[in-house]
């Protein structure tokens, strides 16, 4: 584990003699930890990019917060539930971290939040994709900021089944988000008069995907759906491409796609693909600036879950700021109030299950012809409200929820 001291010694010093500041900031530091995936089928994802949107909020906030220092530290949890929770405990008890960022993988997530809410401190998850981390497994000091396997779900399942098609085969991760995505996608291809043909199940960071892409090639579906992201969803549409399943009548789709496997597997093999998403790079001026930075500090444009860790911190941040304190019985409270205006959100808020309402984009890879440089990969064809892309609170299963 590395940290990363983001003020001066010379600052350190002068925070503290702010002693009104101190007494309402634990250890007389504002501690961030990043939990991430560096070495792992996510590394691209999220990995160093999480760290590095870290450090640009952090910058952005001036390196302080209600008059203290803000440190930063992170780690990999090697998607394992065990040892994010392991990790999470020695960061809250021993390493006295305020927040705990990222965390992708949804059972290393939910394992998380369950010692956030045992040791009364905050959690923001920006990466896993199971919705349960607002519902069924809701928590008072829990977060999701990005979009999860039901919004995921639903917009691209709905946008598909107005474009024609019926049949859907999946083929997805063996993990608890991956069987998540489609179980949320499946609801809304019924109602569009859509069938489920079948569910295939692959290892995480598999290599050979053969046997999955026959079955889903043999299954006459027309839309063959992954749900795997990273090294694994690369690995699907290359040998998707290698062993003839398209081009043909069966159309690829993604839940999600991320921007770096967009460019991992180039516009030859992913143009086309329809995918939802909470952010892209060249959106606006806003966004296209933002990621400019980004793009200094790291070599490449950032995925959407990289902003949302952005975006995450600097809402943390402001509400410490707001409340003078890193107490988290005043700093919860402060951040389920204040609205989200940032590059990741615009006109945002936070529900009382911990769910970031924010507008939604459906996109479509471009052609190699039409792309006009490195990173233009993609246009947005629909903008989807948040409102109506994420899982309605009368139809919550979280305890926090008042009916």
């Amino acid at each position: 584990m590395r940290k990363l001291a983001i003020a001066s010694a010379a600052f350190f010093a002068a925070a503290l003699s702010a002693a009104g500041a101190a007494a309402q900031v634990s250890n007389g530091t504002v501690k961030i930890g990043v939990m991430t995936d560096t070495s792992s089928y996510l590394a691209d994802v999220v990995g160093k990019g999480s760290i590095a949107a870290a450090q640009l909020a952090i910058e952005d906030a001036g390196g302080k917060a209600a008059g203290m220092p803000i440190e930063l530290i992170f780690a990999d949890h090697q998607n394992k539930p065990d040892v994010g929770a392991a990790l999470a405990r020695e960061w809250y008890d021993r390493e006295n971290v305020d927040m705990i960022v990222d965390v992708p993988a949804s059972a290393v997530a939910i394992a998380v939040q369950g010692v956030a809410r045992e040791k009364n401190r905050i959690a923001m998850f920006t990466s896993a994709t199971s919705d349960a981390l607002t519902n069924d497994q809701c928590s008072p000091n829990g977060f999701h900021w990005t979009q999860d396997s039901y919004s995921l779900g639903k917009v691209l399942a709905t946008a598909l089944a107005k474009a024609g098609g019926s049949k859907w085969f999946f083929i997805v991760v063996d993990t608890t988000g991956g069987k998540a995505l489609a179980d949320s996608a499946r609801p809304f291809i019924e109602a569009a008069g859509g069938t489920v043909l079948g569910i295939v199940r692959h290892p995480m960071d598999a290599g050979d995907l053969s046997s999955f892409l026959l079955q889903a090639k043999a299954s006459g579906a027309d839309y063959i759906v992954f749900g795997n992201g990273g090294k694994d969803l690369v690995n699907s549409v290359r040998q998707a491409h290698e062993f003839h399943v398209v081009p043909g009548k069966q159309q690829l789709a993604a839940i999600p796609l991320f921007l770096s496997d967009l460019y991992a597997m180039g516009l030859e093999n992913g143009q086309g693909l329809l995918f939802s998403t909470g952010f892209y790079w060249d959106r606006n001026d806003e966004t296209r600036a933002w990621s400019k930075r980004f793009f200094a500090k790291m070599g490449k444009m950032p995925t959407d879950v990289q902003t949302a860790v952005y975006s995450a911190v600097r809402h943390y941040l402001k509400a410490v700021e707001a409340v003078g304190s890193d107490d988290p019985a005043k700093v919860l409270p402060k951040m389920r109030e204040l609205p989200v205006n940032d590059v990741f959100a615009q006109n945002g808020h936070v529900r009382e299950d911990g769910r970031l309402i924010k507008d939604m984009y459906l996109l479509r890879a471009k052609t190699p012809e039409a792309s006009k440089g490195e990173w233009d990969l993609a246009e947005i064809v629909s903008t989807i409200k948040g409102d109506d892309a994420f899982r309605p609170l009368s139809e919550s299963r979280c305890r926090l929820v008042k009916k």
